[in-house]
């Protein structure tokens, strides 16, 4: 006999899941949850006592005096972070959900830029945020959480719970907010969702089909198999949560983007969770302020006003506002720039009292304490705060790292002269997805101020470490020693695998260092462990010769790879 969750018969009885449950409850059928099922009998059953109790209410009478009461909340477009590990799919579903539930003819580019957009479902609305998923935008990812409703979980069908992952959980967890889990990639031949449900059930979080309270819904971006049931199932859980706003209600609006575009000034993405965002209103974000010139919709379109649940980027503000910064309303311009002054004075006064006074053999020491002075220029505000973030990672005994100044923009003259006025330190200006500006460029190399930018944080930081390191001792540099091609890998019982190679240039050394370079990226970077001729262990394999080999500490060496040997030698003063 066929069988039916309570959410599809309160569907059927067209009432909302929460209020069917209440109704249970009320008939002496409690502990109901929107996924128990019922049989067809049982939903007869329930058909006929709520119909039974329909006819037997009384009208209520009404009140002597009339009760003036705040008009009630409504429901609002749900905002849904999605989050989870690298390489897992979230954007690849967001893309899948743009495609397919984003209306027709958005310019190219609008919902990227804004990093938030509303998909159709049903006839409902549902707000999107895209957090990114690499670890050193910690806390973007925990801010997207924080700012949302529900939270999306992504996790792959092949690939299992990651470290990423894990922090993505703590993250939802910290935000105290719903979380769905859709189990990616089960497209894929080697896909187990099964085993996913186990992990995560390992750490807390049983599938509701087990017993448990986790909505797990099984996808796959790539084909869009299962993302009407993940939509589906998010617009229940916003249901159940009872997610509302009044549009006449107090401002309640947060930053979760900002940028600083050449042509339009500083730009900033706000979410509206209740309340109406209008032109011409005068807000304060941090120590930015401004009366709106124009609110641009996530296709890019100007909108007169913004409601609960709605993605606006916000144009005539006086500077970029950081992430993560309240959005509100005053009355006129003036008090906005009481409210922006009183706060700069603030992160002066905190400033200050972060540098104590020191002693005249404190402060003869700290000229000579190795010092590194970075200038950091990234295109937005999340962006440079995942700089930040990963920079705060790197250590190295002896010398010190301090960030000078950071901002959003592209390198300007008015950078290097900063950090070339600088004298207690080595400076350096590093851009990330920025350009340097060309009178910049020229100002730098008069004044021997050297300037680096990067598209990957990788990168950066690794060049950061390197430069604190320069400053204990001497110069070091790279030398290509030689390079193998991985033709074939063979899993050696007791060994592990193990990469049959084609050497082409150079030699291959045993002990030396490499690393593992896959589609032009490197993945890895390690010492060759052990290196055979056939079933001889040597010391070196030259060009044009094939030989087996391991490196140390990595398992995923793959058939295509190249394996790039290199020594490191010291740069002669």
């Amino acid at each position: 006999m066929p069988r039916k969750r309570i959410y599809e018969l309160a569907r059927e009885l067209g009432m909302s899941t929460r209020d069917l449950i209440l109704s249970l409850e009320k008939l002496g059928m409690p502990g109901m949850s929107a996924f128990h099922m019922v049989s067809e009998e049982e939903a007869e059953v329930i058909r006929g006592l709520l119909a039974e109790k329909a006819e037997t209410l009384a009208p209520a009478p009404a009140p002597a005096v009339p009760e003036r009461k705040a008009p009630p909340a409504k429901p609002r477009p749900p905002v849904v972070a999605v989050l989870g590990h690298i390489d897992h799919g979230k954007t690849t579903l967001l893309d899948q959900i743009r495609k397919t539930r984003v209306a027709a003819g958005e310019p190219g580019g609008i919902t990227q830029s804004i990093g938030a957009y509303q998909a159709q479902v049903d006839g409902k609305l549902v707000t999107f945020i895209d957090t990114p998923g690499h670890r050193a935008f910690t806390a973007m990812r925990a801010r997207g959480a924080q700012v949302t409703d529900i939270a999306v979980l992504v996790v792959a069908a092949d690939d299992g719970v990651m470290a990423q992952t894990v922090e993505a959980l703590d993250h939802i967890k910290a935000a105290g907010v719903p979380m769905i889990v859709a189990i990616n990639k089960i497209d894929k031949p080697e896909a187990n969702p099964d085993r996913v449900k186990q992990q995560l059930a390992s750490l807390g979080y049983i599938p509701e089909d087990w017993g448990g309270n986790t909505i797990m819904v099984p996808v796959s971006a790539l084909t869009g198999q299962g993302v009407d049931d993940l939509l589906e199932m998010i617009l229940l859980v916003a249901e159940m949560e009872g997610v509302s706003g009044d549009p006449e209600g107090e401002l309640e609006a947060i930053v979760v983007e900002s940028h600083m575009d050449q042509a339009r000034g500083p730009v900033a993405t706000a979410i509206v969770r209740n309340g109406t965002l209008r032109e011409r209103d005068v807000v304060v974000a941090g120590t930015a302020w401004g009366r709106i010139r124009a609110l641009l919709d996530h296709q890019g379109k100007r909108i007169p006003a913004a409601g609960p649940g709605t993605p606006v980027q916000v144009l005539g503000l006086s500077e970029v506002p950081p992430a993560g910064e309240k959005l509100a309303r005053v009355a006129t311009p003036k008090e906005a720039e009481e409210i922006v002054e009183k706060r700069r004075e603030a992160e002066r006064e905190k400033r200050l009292s972060a540098r104590p006074r020191l002693t005249l053999e404190e402060l003869l020491s700290t000229v000579q304490t190795k010092k590194l002075v970075l200038v950091i220029k990234a295109q937005s505000m999340g962006t440079l705060e995942a700089v930040r973030l990963e920079l705060s990672t790197i250590q190295a005994e002896g010398v010190e790292l301090e960030v000078l100044h950071a901002g959003v923009g592209q390198i300007t003259e008015s950078d290097v002269l900063l950090a070339a006025a600088e004298t207690q330190g080595q400076p350096l200006i590093l851009g990330f997805g920025v350009k340097v500006d060309p009178k910049a460029q020229k100002l730098a190399e008069q004044r021997g101020i050297p300037i680096r930018t990067y598209d990957i944080i990788y990168d950066l930081a690794l060049d950061v470490e390197r430069a604190l390191k320069r400053l204990l001792g001497p110069e070091m540099r790279e030398v290509k020693v030689g390079e193998a091609e991985v033709l074939r890998v063979f899993n050696i019982s007791g060994v592990g695998r193990v990469a049959g190679c084609a050497v082409r240039s150079g030699r291959i050394l045993r002990g030396a260092k490499a690393r593992i370079l896959r589609r032009g990226q490197e993945v890895f970077t390690g010492e060759i462990s052990s290196l055979k001729r056939f079933a001889e262990d040597v010391r070196e394999v030259r060009e044009g010769y094939e030989c087996g080999l391991r490196i140390q500490g990595f398992e995923d060496v793959q058939e295509g790879d190249v394996i790039e040997v290199y020594a490191l030698e010291e740069v002669p003063v």
